[in-house]
């Protein structure tokens, strides 16, 4: 397989990609700021909305045939696709998983990320929520850093998941990852190929070159991987009822090496750990 199987983008692209992941990036910003107890998901749905129209950009979910809205939120066994609503409060302890992008000048960013609502709740719920979240957020820096170092795309699924393995033995839980529910592709549309799997597969994937852009999103519940769609037919939930966590950054491979596109910093807190340094299209 080659670059051939995905639409390599050019250095002006990627820069206008940039905009459109640190306007997603302000999105998700203001959401997680708002993101309190007695706080409703279609509030936040809002909040998102109104940021990305004040840069001038407009969200890319609301391009999705029959879908609404500005983000998706998941709260606890959700995992993701949950549809906002006034009557959906948020409590303290809730895991909530909020999914967002922004277009601005035909360019598509798109990120996600998984808090656990602040306030009086159970302690070993809250402890064993943010555990979970870690842990995704922790392989999606995983995946992130095998994508610096890939020969071919596949070696992020299979970075990923043998990490969430290593922490599924330490930590001496389950933690599934979603199968049905995959990363992609990513430039003048929102969704493109190719596709980027969390997991370990049987074929490499196409050649990573510069150009290739992608958003890697692992997907990980405190169970099983079995899944179920709601009756709004949009929501994904965990097959037997356990927590989830999402987390999702779009990532550009370009001639000088690596950059987040939704990460503020490019990604150099979160690549730091690895020994990659993040470069930017100057």
């Amino acid at each position: 397989m080659s670059r051939a199987d995905y639409t390599a983008k050019t250095n002006a692209e990627i820069l206008l990609m940039r905009e459109a992941g640190l306007i997603t990036r302000k999105a998700l910003n203001a959401v997680r700021a708002a993101a309190k107890p007695g706080v409703s998901t279609i509030e936040l749905d809002t909040i998102a909305d109104e940021t990305i129209r004040s840069h001038g950009a407009h969200s890319n979910f609301q391009l999705v045939d029959g879908y609404v809205h500005t983000i998706c939120s998941s709260i606890n066994d959700e995992i993701v696709h949950g549809i906002p609503r006034a009557d959906r409060v948020l409590a303290a302890g809730d895991i909530l998983s909020i999914d967002c992008g922004a277009e601005i000048n035909e360019w598509n960013g798109d990120s996600a990320f998984s808090i656990v609502i602040p306030g009086e709740a159970d302690p070993e719920l809250v402890a064993s929520r943010q555990q979970l979240s870690d842990v995704t957020e922790g392989s999606l820096w995983v995946g992130i850093a095998a994508l610096a170092k890939a020969e071919y795309l596949n070696e992020v699924g299979t970075a990923i998941e043998a990490y969430i393995a290593e922490k599924s033995e330490e930590h001496g839980r389950e933690y599934g990852i979603l199968e049905d529910y995959i990363g992609h592709g990513i430039g003048r549309h929102m969704h493109e190929e190719p596709p980027v799997f969390n997991y370990k597969t049987r074929h490499k994937g196409p050649k990573v070159l510069p150009g290739l852009v992608v958003a890697i999103e692992p997907m990980v519940t405190g169970g099983s991987d079995k899944v179920k769609v709601l009756a709004d037919g949009w929501t994904v939930s965990s097959k037997d009822g356990s927590d989830a966590a999402h987390w999702e950054h779009t990532v550009a491979v370009h001639e000088g090496g690596i950059w987040v596109l939704t990460a503020e910093d490019g990604g150099i807190a979160g690549l730091a750990p690895f020994g990659i340094v993040p470069t930017p299209i100057s």
